[in-house]
């Protein structure tokens, strides 16, 4: 099998060599590509991309304008010829080295899909999160599992493996946050299956950088019912 792993970023010049750095240290034992995505930075963020090493095994694409993370993943997806693909945050909010136990969920369960939550296993699994965002997420996963049938405990989580047949298959069209919405309704609304496993968490404040707002919350909620009734013929390609 091939891993494609997408890192769309953002403004992250103080973090982006060391998720690059962590990614490349996993011992994967079987091909992986990466597929750096730059959505219009304007921190330097770029130039440190640009003359990052490991030419060989690192693609790269750099938008002139800052679209969203969900036009950041697209164009990443468009790069990757990889069997299953995973998306990584490159604000080190999640920990690559999770990145290994994600793939073996995916193997032992046969899983169209595995997200890596936040919340699995019925406890809070990180600190230092405020309760907003606790509840935001709390919400926006119940409000998911009540539409689609589904079994989440982290519908928002970034760290999401799909089975590259699955994505080809699917209509994209989000360009912000509410990606993570979008792919999840689409999967779940067209039959695919989502395992879990507890990934570790260490998030941010927007003070130190996180961008999601609570604006994003409302957007969740719109698209999450919007791919509820809308035709499944318009969720394909």
């Amino acid at each position: 099998m091939k891993l494609s792993i997408v890192i769309p970023v953002y403004n992250e010049k103080t973090t982006i060599t060391r998720v690059l750095d962590k990614v490349l240290s996993i011992p994967f034992p079987f091909e992986t590509e990466i597929i750096v995505v730059d959505d219009g930075s304007t921190d330097g963020t770029a130039r440190l991309i640009a003359d990052y090493g490991q030419e060989n095994i690192i693609k790269k694409h750099t938008s002139l304008i800052n679209l969203g993370k969900g036009a950041a993943v697209r164009f990443g997806l468009e790069y990757a010829e990889g069997d299953w693909v995973i998306i990584q945050d490159a604000d080190l909010e999640l920990d690559p080295g999770d990145i290994l136990k994600i793939v073996e969920a995916m193997k032992e369960t046969g899983a169209d899909a595995v997200y890596g939550s936040r919340f699995a296993g019925g406890r809070l699994r990180f600190k230092n999160a405020s309760f907003a965002n606790i509840l935001a997420n709390k919400v926006m996963t119940g409000y998911t599992n009540l539409l689609y049938g589904g079994r989440l405990t982290d519908m928002s989580t970034a760290y999401k493996l799909i089975r590259a047949d699955a994505l080809k298959k699917i209509r994209l069209k989000c360009i912000g946050f509410e990606f993570e919405p979008e792919i999840t309704a689409k999967l779940l609304r067209l039959g695919y299956s989502i395992a879990e496993v507890p990934i570790a968490y260490q998030p941010r404040t927007t003070s130190q950088g996180k961008k999601i707002a609570s604006w994003d919350g409302f957007k969740y909620l719109y698209y999450l019912t919007k791919y509820r009734i809308v035709a499944v013929s318009k969720l394909l390609k």
